[in-house]
């Protein structure tokens, strides 16, 4: 247990569950791998339900309050997801039954692939990535693999723009590329001329988040692909803000040669909830042969009387998996049923009110908060939070005040290349009510900033704890609350 207050609870001779007798022999436990002391709290099974409902109702969640953490996507799950993956033929299975006993599950995943393949406008989709992160990588170790299948082995660097991804560098260097950075330009897109200059015959690639994370559509975007292509190298979408392009603009047909999808972002079950998540990679035609396998295929075509057999299909020159078995399946199943609850026109609506609501916050703030980069934006948008007439206030301290109102601080200092960043994005799925709400909060947060500075240096008030040093918190990891008693 690592919450010491339940220690305080015990009391002698309390017992919170009863086994059955053992069906088996019993058997004497290697004594070495006992511990002397192991003191364990003695509670009934109330007390222990109380302890931890509490508990979690000092939590914050989409269910509990507004969540607009930029970049993030954090809308609301509806709960038939959360219905359809408890299903017993989906949640009762085993990755290792033979196939004819799963091919429900099968025929979910081959049409959820199609379906990912219409969206972006790709040729190919692998569902096996756990995460975003790990999509982004095995994206980029799909470029590898292309270019040493062609010889091209000078091709060691990935050109990144300073509006990316955090991950995006992290996933190159993993990858073993050399990570070149170019700037932004005033407008907030890649600045053309930075990009010209280290385009050659060393590019592997580049990775680029579109729209990018101050909230902006690139208005380069086919110029930065050409360049990228013309030298010889490939282009990564990130597509951790596709919430703002479905049905309206598909990457493929951009010009992307490959782009992660986060499941548990686009396609609900925000990832707040502490996971899992999912991160399926979606490729161009030339790509397909290198994506991670298994991957849910058609082994034998049906006819009038009998349906297709679904088994697995490895691709010709795949880099081998990335995942034990073949990804989160629960996290595809609630995917699934979204895509196929809103259809066609319903993914389109999804894009068109992310982005309404997006800029109709952006229009309530931007007199009282400075805009990184003042043009229309996407689905999110970035503040700078401090003010030259109350100078001691950072963005940080109006995070922390927004917790004083239940709102959940939205994403601080990133990107880093706004001073004092709070990136907003509200999602499709709030009301005009709540934004206004949110709107009202922010100003007269700003007015406090001025008035009564203290208030948000000190926030948040309402809370179990007061403000931590995370800094320390960081740097001295206390990973377990209880220490045993030596004595």
């Amino acid at each position: 247990m690592s919450d010491p207050t339940i220690f305080e609870m015990s009391s002698p001779g309390r017992i919170g569950a009863r086994f059955p007798e053992p069906d088996v022999p019993l058997a004497e436990l290697p004594q070495e791998f006992l511990r002397e002391n192991l003191p364990m709290p003695e509670l009934s099974e109330i007390d222990v339900i109380r302890h931890f409902t509490n508990l979690s109702r000092k939590n914050y969640a989409i269910d509990v309050g507004f969540y607009p953490l930029g970049s993030c996507t954090m809308k609301y799950n509806p709960r038939v997801n959360e219905e359809m993956a408890r299903l017993p033929g989906f949640a009762h299975t085993h990755p290792l039954q033979p196939i004819e006993t799963v091919q429900g599950n099968l025929a979910m995943m081959y049409e959820l692939q199609e379906w990912l393949k219409e969206i972006s406008g790709f040729k190919a989709v692998t569902l096996q990535p756990a995460a975003g992160a790990q999509g982004e990588f095995t994206g980029v170790m799909i470029i590898r693999a292309y270019h040493r299948s062609r010889g091209d082995l000078q091709r060691t660097k990935i050109i990144i723009p300073d509006s990316a991804h955090g991950t995006n560098p992290a996933t190159s260097a993993m990858s073993g590329f050399e990570v070149v950075p170019v700037p932004t330009d005033a407008d907030g897109n890649v600045d053309m001329a930075a990009l010209r200059a280290v385009c050659d015959e060393h590019v592997a690639g580049l990775m680029l988040t579109n729209p990018n994370t101050l909230g902006l559509f690139d208005c380069n975007v086919k110029e930065v692909v050409d360049l990228i292509h013309n030298c010889g190298g490939l282009v990564y979408g990130d597509g951790a803000n596709l919430n703002a392009l479905l049905g309206i603009v598909r990457p493929g047909d951009l010009g992307f040669d490959v782009m992660h999808y986060n499941l548990h972002k686009t396609f609900s079950t925000p990832h707040g909830g502490g996971g899992p998540g999912s991160g399926p990679v979606g490729v161009t035609e030339a790509l397909a042969e290198f994506l991670p396998g298994p991957i849910a295929g058609i082994v034998e075509e049906g006819d009038e009387e009998m349906a297709p057999l679904y088994g697995w299909v490895m691709p010709a020159k795949s880099i081998g998996r990335v995942k034990s078995f073949f990804g989160q399946f629960g996290m595809m199943v609630r995917a699934y049923t979204y895509i196929s609850m809103y259809g066609p026109d319903g993914m389109r609506s999804i894009a068109e009110h992310a982005v309404l609501n997006a800029n109709y916050l952006l229009a309530r703030l931007r007199d009282t908060y400075k805009v990184a980069y003042d043009r229309v934006c996407m689905h999110e948008f970035v503040l700078e939070g401090h003010f030259a007439d109350a100078p001691e206030i950072h963005a940080l301290d109006i995070a922390k005040r927004l917790i004083d109102y239940n709102i959940h601080p939205p994403t601080n200092y990133f990107p880093l290349i706004v001073k004092e960043a709070l990136m907003i994005e509200p999602t499709e799925t709030e009301s005009k009510q709540v934004l206004d709400q949110f709107a009202e909060v922010m100003v007269k947060i700003a007015e406090e900033a001025r008035t009564s500075p203290e208030l948000l240096k000190s926030a948040p008030h309402n809370t179990p704890v007061g403000r931590l040093d995370e800094v320390k918190a960081a740097r001295d990891l206390v990973l377990c609350c209880w220490v045993p008693d030596k004595a």
